[in-house]
């Protein structure tokens, strides 16, 4: 990524969220730099000057909307870990981000830079923060290190979001995501 220092962090945000906004109008296909450019008064210059593309541009801005790192949280214990990391969304906002994740997914099959990007500034960050989390619960001894549950834990997480959808035709929702990592994440880790 290059450097953005031309950028407030004001209009930065700004720009994020008109990017998110366009993206759930349009869908990432038909999104474009020029209507990010229109959108936001921003020159395309500018927009190719701070980010190298549309790929990297979407990622940062869905990486910008996540408030909080997970690897940060630590309650002191692997379930109050897990809860905090839902606390910090509602219910409103997380039905936007499966949609928005939804139509994502179906994106970076036909294009291979925005998984890359999302992998790069989205993904990894995220699976770094959990094995933070998972690493801190081995060492006070919550979970043993060789449980075979630890590599799967990030499949169990992504797993929820879409099989409720798919199977029951309901969102994920904050209480869905609560008896899930206690009925099925917590066990498999032996919590």
């Amino acid at each position: 990524m290059t450097t953005r220092s031309r950028l407030t962090p004001e209009r930065e945000a700004e720009l994020y969220e008109a990017v998110l906004d366009l993206l759930r109008e349009v869908g990432y296909d038909a999104l474009t730099m020029d209507a990010v450019a229109t959108r936001t008064r921003s020159s395309k210059a500018t927009l190719y000057r701070q980010w190298r593309g549309k790929p990297e541009l979407v990622a940062t801005a869905l990486r910008h909307s996540k408030p909080v790192n997970v690897g940060d949280i630590d309650t002191g214990s692997l379930r109050g870990d897990f809860h905090a990391m839902l606390d910090q969304t509602d219910d409103c906002q997380m039905e936007r981000d499966s949609a928005l994740m939804r139509g994502l997914a179906q994106a970076i099959h036909g294009n291979p830079d925005l998984h890359e990007a999302l992998r790069e500034l989205l993904i990894e960050p995220e699976i770094t923060g959990l094995d933070t989390l998972l690493r801190r619960a081995v060492e006070r001894g919550e979970v043993s290190a060789d449980n075979p549950a630890l590599d799967f834990v990030p499949h169990m997480l992504v797993g929820a979001f879409v099989a409720r959808q798919m199977i029951e035709d309901r969102l994920p929702d904050r209480a869905f995501l609560n008896r899930y990592i206690d009925a099925v994440v917590l066990p498999a880790l032996g919590v």
